[in-house]
């Protein structure tokens, strides 16, 4: 019997990116444990990948190839070869090809975060192809680009400096659910006396530990950081001296912001004058006493009509005040663009002809659309990997109808049978993180990750990379980049010649399983923003170019009671749907013990709402709009504020009692900047069953 041990680094959709460690004994991984001596893991992960091994060896992983039997959605399949397989897709899309290769659209997200599985040979494959390309916005698109305009890069505050701060604002988050690792630190800090506030419309599990909880009106945070900025100025608790260094349009923006003062923000955000004027205070005042005052944003808070706008404003106050000057200062919405991936060499887009793009969040209606000079082709083939577009696409009834297409051939590379795979003509097994070499970037700490296979892949599964190497030969692509192995496609994954690129050996990584970035302790200390300026921009002359407002505004939501009287008339409830604690998106909610653990698909529904509907706690509710209904047990509870409710998200659909989740009633409208998808942005009616 041998037992190792192999370094592998987690590959789900969260900022935490932890260092694992495998247990592998005579080739069956036994445990999986976080690395001690990351100084982010910290020995330490979150209850569903501390389970990784029960999702590897689930019973009910597919190992096989599959061919569709049954009706679209009736998941019936027979068990067929990989030649026949992978002869079937080469024909059928070669076919679509022939016509107009712009009919294929792949359709991926974040199942695995690692630069390999993701979109490398994947993207080669498209591009040699000629396939329409997917906009991938459904996640972070709107809040990154609000922030860029503001900061130049999505760069910021390092992770590991928060346990230093005297003032930490979780801006629209829940990192006890989300970010572990970072609300380790957080609560490191507030031993040492900070002070954590929490600006959010629910309050979550991480709300309830801060000493004070902001529960704004969803889509109101450009409103609420406008008002800081209004009383910033208003009392002179900014820092001139780093205003008129390192920031531009300071002039405009005192006359935007005295436009918002907090009597307006109160109501518009339906919180107190007295929050608004303390919080600023609170924020400035400790800017200057040269304390660190830390701002997490998270994407929640972007996912409404203004979203982007709203990071863009919020990004300001840290240069406003200039927080940037301490390590423990400033902001962190995203670390990604620290990393200088090499994406030519990743992802070959001089291969690339060119074709149009399809937005992910409009999947539904895309799907279902006819051919037209506007549009181009029909959508006749879906290839699905790292996604679950059935369960976390928006306006789900319209994705179902649309996967429901006869005439449509879709693939799904998957690990289990989940609702999309449900709808597949063809189902391929994925091989897990445990399975395959990877290389991972982050976008919550500043470490580069190697992961290396600690087994060897179960049953027929193959990886991603393999997938696409079979279907390009089968296929007739000859391009040497087809032949790349992972550990070479690994190896090119960062840009040497970047300055603040990490110059590395792969198969030293491989050992070593993780090496921190070489980047200064506090970023725009001395100014030095990526913007077209070089400075932090109140106003931003590329956004007026770009159509937007040049300087910090407000947005107000589609649906909401204050924008949208009408529809508010018959759908009173705003309502949001963030990440129940035991699952990851769609992912781990097949597996029993944390399914167990979460229970049954609920909503926390505010008191005097639910008298006025005869709701009780333990009722089954209906939740419905016009674009469709989902069913839910009621909580009883003042955790989501008067007028909203909260359904923790995301169920597979074939798991709820109804067989629906609550992107039935999301809708496909998206943000103001870079196409994001407005999950938080919807009005509801609830009743009684």
């Amino acid at each position: 019997m041998t037992i190792t041990t192999v370094r592998a680094v987690c590959p789900h959709d969260c900022p935490d990116t932890c260092a694992l460690l495998v247990t592998v004994d005579d080739g069956v991984a036994t445990a999986v444990r976080g690395d001690p001596d990351h100084p982010t893991t910290a020995g330490v992960l979150c209850t569903k990948v501390a389970r990784y091994t029960e999702r590897t060896y689930h019973a009910d992983r597919l190992l096989h190839p599959l061919k569709r039997i049954g009706k679209k959605g009736e998941g019936k399949f027979v068990r067929i070869s990989w030649d026949e397989a992978i002869d079937t897709i080469a024909s059928r899309l070669g076919a679509i090809a022939a016509t107009d290769p712009q009919a294929i659209l792949p359709y991926s997200y974040a199942g695995t975060m690692g630069l390999v599985q993701g979109e490398s040979m994947a993207s080669r494959f498209f591009n040699v192809l000629g396939a329409s390309q997917l906009e991938r916005t459904i996640c972070a698109a709107a809040g990154g680009a609000g922030y860029k305009y503001t900061i130049g890069q999505r760069v910021g505050t390092d992770p590991e400096q928060f346990q230093n701060a005297k003032l930490i604002l979780i801006w629209g988050g829940n990192p006890i659910a989300s970010n572990l690792h970072l609300w380790m630190r957080v609560q490191e800090a507030k031993r040492q006396g900070a002070k954590i506030i929490a600006i959010d419309p629910y309050r979550s599990l991480t709300a309830e530990k801060c000493q004070q909880h902001i529960a704004l009106l969803p889509g109101t945070d450009a409103a609420l950081a406008l008002g800081m900025m209004h009383v910033l100025i208003a009392d002179d608790l900014i820092d001139h001296d780093y205003i008129a260094r390192h920031t531009t349009g300071f002039e405009q923006l005192k006359v935007r912001a005295a436009e918002w003062p907090p009597e307006k923000v109160a109501t518009t955000c339906g919180i107190s004058v007295d929050e608004v004027i303390t919080l600023a205070r609170d924020y400035g005042q400790a800017a200057l006493r040269g304390e660190g005052v830390a701002i997490r944003v998270n994407y929640g808070l972007q996912r409404v009509h203004g979203g982007g706008m709203a990071v863009r404003n919020i990004a300001c106050l840290p240069a406003l005040v200039g927080a940037w000057r301490q390590a423990a200062g400033g902001i962190l919405l995203s670390t990604s663009d620290s990393f200088a991936k090499n994406k030519q060499a990743l992802e070959r887009p001089d291969l690339a002809k060119p074709v149009r793009s399809i937005n992910m969040s409009t999947i539904g209606d895309d799907l279902l659309r006819e051919a037209s000079p506007e549009f181009g082709p029909k959508i006749a083939a879906l290839i699905v990997y790292n996604s679950n577009p059935v369960a976390v696409a928006p306006e789900s009834g319209k994705v179902m109808q649309g996967f429901a297409r006869e005439d449509l051939f879709t693939v799904v590379l998957e690990h289990f049978q989940t609702d999309t795979a449900d709808y597949a003509d063809i189902v391929l097994p994925a091989t897990t993180q445990l399975e395959h070499v990877d290389i991972h970037s982050t976008y919550g700490h500043l470490y580069m990750m190697a992961n290396n296979a600690a087994i060897a892949p179960l049953g027929e599964a193959k990886p991603n990379t393999e997938f696409f190497r079979l279907l390009a030969a089968r296929m007739g692509f000859d391009d040497p980049c087809f032949r790349d192995s992972d550990g070479t496609i690994a190896a090119s994954a960062f840009d040497s010649s970047n300055p603040r690129a990490i110059h590395f050996d792969w198969d030293s990584l491989k050992r070593t399983g993780w090496q921190k970035l070489v980047v200064p302790d506090a970023p725009f200390a001395d100014g030095g923003f990526k913007t077209p300026s070089g400075k932090c921009e109140f106003y931003s002359a590329q956004m007026l170019a770009d159509g937007f407002d040049p300087l910090p505004t407000y947005i107000a939501p589609y649906e909401s009671v204050a924008s949208n009287a009408a529809l508010a008339s018959k759908y009173p409830l705003a309502m949001i749907s963030p990440p129940a604690r035991n699952f990851l998106n769609s992912s781990f909610v097949n597996v029993a013990s944390l399914r167990a653990t979460e229970g049954e698909p609920h909503l926390d529904i505010h008191p005097d709402d639910a008298a006025s509907r005869r709701i009780g706690s333990g009722d089954t509710v209906r939740i419905f709009n016009g674009r469709g209904s989902f069913e839910a047990k009621a909580r009883v509870t003042d955790r989501a504020r008067k007028g909203l409710v909260v359904g923790l998200s995301i169920w597979w659909k074939k798991m709820a009692a109804d067989g629906k989740n609550a992107n039935e009633v999301t809708g496909q409208r998206l943000t103001d900047m870079a196409g994001g998808p407005t999950f938080y942005d919807v009005l509801v009616e609830v009743e009684k069953k």
